[in-house]
């Protein structure tokens, strides 16, 4: 009997399906192997009690398990839900409650360049993820407070940036569900339902053949959208990557009729499975046509195709080179014609040069124009902290993926830099005019699997601003309070450092990490983090001192009605246009505090 794992890093360590037509017995012997570890990232079965099985369900059929789900019959994945949801079918909210819609909606969609906005990842091409028009001033900051809360439906997680475009926010969701809300008021202006969960930020754009402006976004089967900005409607759809496992999850770039996508294949988590030959998939980045979703080119981030590599201990046949993934949104730079993107890891021997690195690709034809590795021989995947390690690569590690988009950002002098952050800890500037040669690095923090730098800095016209994860437990899905968290201001041109503000501290809260892994956000006079105690704080970049802090994990009342609790912030930044403060809240990964929530904050009478 043939089981795929394809949705191993939610549900994996399978080898055979349980016949009995019973919950417990249907997880024991194809969930429990990641569910109940705490090196996985699989959300703990008290996790998933609460969501509806409604969301369960839809993970199997159409998500991240559902290639390993297609072993077991309609009523076993029907009755595992269940149980593991611990209620019955029928009682999740809807993705849209009647009187959550707009009373009002446009008919059109202005141009978006007149107006403070979040576009995407970032507000501009270079992932600086610093706003220049912020509608706000470093002085308002400590006056912020919570002006509408939105309820993500049957979510245990808010991990998609969210983007605000013309008094616009549009916001991804598990759903499977993609939203268009009033920025300033929450209300919904339109819901769309794409195959599977996104978790990519929406780039608002339009094209020269295509004259509406349209959200474009990726999801977790691999396709790409295009879907009419004002209405919601679908205007073109295309996969991008069959490979089962793969994946979107950084946001596309949109940039001269052409959408520039980066690809990721999770297929380091099916090597759980001792049976399965790992590892043969090669990630990529493709450019579209932004008008039709047509491929224009794709370059692969390993150049050689997969090749037989020995067998493991069990004679189950190996193959390599595999991966890199690319997980970040790319940057793009017109000036040099060159879109950049970090890679992670290799799943398995041999290695390559193009793992841990940041490539650098021509603009109109993919070509690879530079690549700089920054450490070699990094083959992982999570068989490496599974109770079976057969297919863990020997030797293996140290897991340091470049999680993080390279930032471009002009120097003193007017040479420029391409910042990124790595997990090893270390922050990096090339050279992006002298193929990427080194100018500095700095070291911030430990790294590790989870730890050092994740999901983005910022930075402005003088430093770089850097948030630390080293995120680390005691027991099982017990976090080390006293581990992890940080926020450094570095100089870009030297690495120096400016100055250091300390971890969080969680005060004898139970189930706490300070660690901050989470993207960060910022503006003049003032930088944004968000960490896994579920905290917003807001940081002077003149000292590193705490002007201003909210704890988001609460219970809030929501403007579409739907049962909403803030957790541990992760993965996605605050958004910030026009005046308001937007923050998804909710991770329930790696141990942290589930929540579906976002939050949106202004000054009083602004």
């Amino acid at each position: 009997m043939k089981t795929q794992l394809a949705g191993a890093l939610f549900l994996a360590g399978a080898i055979c399906v349980a016949q009995p037509q019973d919950g417990a017995a249907i997880y024991k012997a194809n969930c429990a192997g990641c569910h109940d570890s705490a090196a996985s990232h699989a959300p703990a079965p008290r996790i998933i009690r609460q969501m509806y099985p409604e969301s369960v369900l839809r993970s199997m059929e159409t998500g991240s398990m559902k290639d390993l789900a297609a072993s077991l019959t309609g009523e076993q994945r029907r009755t595992v839900a269940v149980y593991l949801a611990g209620k019955d079918f029928g009682k999740a909210p809807e993705l849209v409650a009647k009187d959550a819609y707009c009373s009002q909606r446009a008919s059109d969609f202005p141009d978006p360049s007149q107006k403070s906005n979040w576009n995407g990842w970032s507000p501009d091409l270079a992932n600086t993820r610093f706003q220049p028009t912020p509608g706000l001033r470093a002085e308002d900051v400590p006056k912020l407070t919570l002006r509408w809360a939105f309820g993500i439906p049957g979510a245990t997680i808010a991990n998609a940036q969210p983007s605000v475009v013309n008094g616009h926010l549009f916001l991804g969701t598990p759903g499977p569900a993609v939203y268009s809300l009033s920025a300033k008021t929450g209300c919904v202006e339109w819901v769309f339902e794409p195959s599977a969960a996104v978790r990519t930020g929406i780039t608002i754009g339009k094209t020269s053949r295509l004259p509406r402006y349209a959200a474009f976004f990726g999801d977790g089967r691999a396709y790409v959208y295009a879907v009419d900005a004002a209405k919601g409607t679908l205007i073109w759809k295309t996969n991008v990557e069959d490979f089962p496992s793969a994946r979107i999850t950084g946001t596309p770039k949109l940039y001269a009729d052409r959408l520039y996508v980066p690809i990721a294949i999770i297929e380091e988590g099916l090597a759980v499975n001792p049976k399965y030959e790992c590892c043969r998939s090669r990630p990529s980045v493709v450019a579209l046509d932004a008008s039709t979703g047509q491929e224009i080119w794709r370059h692969y981030t390993t150049e050689q195709e997969p090749k037989p590599a020995g067998k493991n201990a069990i004679g189950t046949q190996l193959w390599g080179p595999s991966g890199p993934s690319v997980w970040s949104a790319p940057t793009l730079d017109p000036e040099k014609k060159a879109v950049y993107v970090a890679t992670g890891n290799n799943f398995s021997h041999p290695t390559t040069n193009t793992s841990d690195a940041i490539l650098a690709l021509h603009m109109d034809t993919g070509k690879l124009l530079w690549s700089r590795q920054i450490d070699a021989g990094d083959a992982y995947n999570v068989a490496c902290v599974s109770f079976d390690q057969t297919n863990c690569p020997k030797p293996s590690g140290p897991d340091w993926d470049f999680g993080a988009s390279p930032i471009l950002v002009k120097l003193p002098g007017g040479k420029r830099a391409l910042l990124a952050g790595q997990k090893s800890g270390v922050m990096t500037a090339l050279d992006p005019d002298n193929q990427g040669e080194i100018i500095w690095q700095a070291r911030v923090g430990k790294g590790g699997l989870i730890g050092g730098i994740e999901w983005g800095p910022a930075a402005d016209a003088e430093n770089v601003y850097v948030a630390l994860s080293d995120m680390a437990w005691i027991g099982d899905r017990v976090f080390d309070p006293s581990k992890g968290g940080g926020l450094f201001a570095l100089r870009s041109g030297t690495g120096e450092k400016v100055w250091v503000a300390p971890p969080p501290d969680c005060q004898g809260r139970k189930k706490c990490s300070p660690a901050q892994s989470a993207a960060i956000s910022a503006f003049s006079g003032v930088v944004f983090s968000g960490s896994e105690d579920g905290h917003i704080r807001g940081y002077s970049t003149k000292n590193g001192k705490v002007i201003w802090d909210f704890d988001t994990a609460r219970e809030y009342g929501t403007v579409n009605h739907v049962p909403a609790r803030g957790g541990s912030i992760d993965g996605p930044g605050p958004a910030i246009a026009d005046g308001m403060l937007y923050v998804p809240s909710g991770y329930a990964t790696w141990g942290g505090l589930p929540g579906n929530v976002l939050l949106a904050f202004s000054v009083e009478g602004k």
